[in-house]
């Protein structure tokens, strides 16, 4: 294995081991970033030692102080769990730079990255919202219960608007432009008034699992280490000294949250940034 090889092959087999044990546990050890973390620094910091400049492990400390804060803001916020944040920093240290011989980026490398994980986990959330829902008899009334309030004159009256709105700006443009055609501003129109009701669609869906699947209430004997109580607002797992502490109290039941494992979307989103470039150029073209 070439050494420059290093950090990109301790990248995919960390976010991948990640990932796997995120799947079967829901939980990821601090440990495993933490040592992707020190094997970038002890290359890049190599490196810098043999160039004889500091530019190698400084662009390894600035981007991953920028994806640390970054995955801060997001676990304090309650989007993602302490673990995930960590992946994403490990990320940051590893890969400041496209490795050489892959796809070239628009944009720097790990800002593509950032911007694919995004694309890659809202995809990969939806397909797992979708197999969740699978025999979740709660989950689906909820769904269609959430729809029936929302399908009111109201909504269709949102469309039409919407419709229209696209109708006149697409006008506009190729008006402008010296293109306009019918069939042109109609065709703009309609996708763009489906896609909205595609979205929405799908946001209701999402919430529909989020809140009559993802929600249980068990009882405390059943509360396992690791599990996210729903009063919670971190994705933060409960400690053994917490459980102790519940069980000691006067209740016999307890809120949970369950999670989509995150973890499973950081080595996607490196090979889609590794072997497409851009993700987000395709929706552009």
């Amino acid at each position: 294995m070439d050494i420059n090889s290093i950090p990109l092959v301790t990248a995919f087999i960390g976010t991948t081991i990640a990932a796997i044990w995120d799947l079967k546990t829901t939980e990821v050890p601090d440990q495993l970033p933490a040592l992707m973390i020190v094997i970038a620094l002890l290359f890049y910091g190599y490196q810098s030692f043999s160039a004889a400049s500091i530019q190698p492990i400084l662009d390894s400390i600035i981007i991953g102080a920028v994806f640390s804060a970054f995955g801060l803001l997001m676990y304090f916020t309650g989007q993602w769990g302490g673990a995930d944040s960590f992946i994403l920093a490990a990320v940051g240290f590893l890969l400041p730079s496209v490795p050489l011989g892959f796809a070239r980026t628009v944009f720097i490398f790990p800002l593509s990255y950032f911007v694919n994980l995004f694309i890659v986990g809202a995809v990969y959330m939806i397909g797992y919202a979708v197999l969740f829902s699978i025999g979740q008899e709660k989950v689906q009334q909820g769904f269609l219960k959430e729809m029936k309030g929302t399908v009111k004159s109201k909504s269709i009256l949102l469309l039409v608007i919407a419709f229209l709105l696209s109708a006149g700006l697409s006008y506009s443009v190729l008006s402008y432009n010296g293109l306009f055609d019918l069939s042109r501003v109609l065709y703009t129109s309609l996708s763009f008034t489906i896609g909205l009701v595609v979205l929405f669609v799908v946001w209701r869906f999402a919430k529909s699992v989020e809140l009559y699947g993802f929600n249980r209430r068990i009882p405390i004997s059943k509360l396992r280490i690791g599990d996210m109580l729903a009063s919670e607002k971190k994705l933060v797992g409960v400690t053994e000294k917490e459980i102790k502490s519940l069980k000691r109290s006067s209740k016999k039941y307890v809120d949970i949250k369950l999670g989509v494992p995150f973890a499973v979307a950081f080595p996607l989103a490196l090979i889609a940034t590794l072997y497409f470039g851009d993700l987000v150029l395709l929706f552009v073209r």
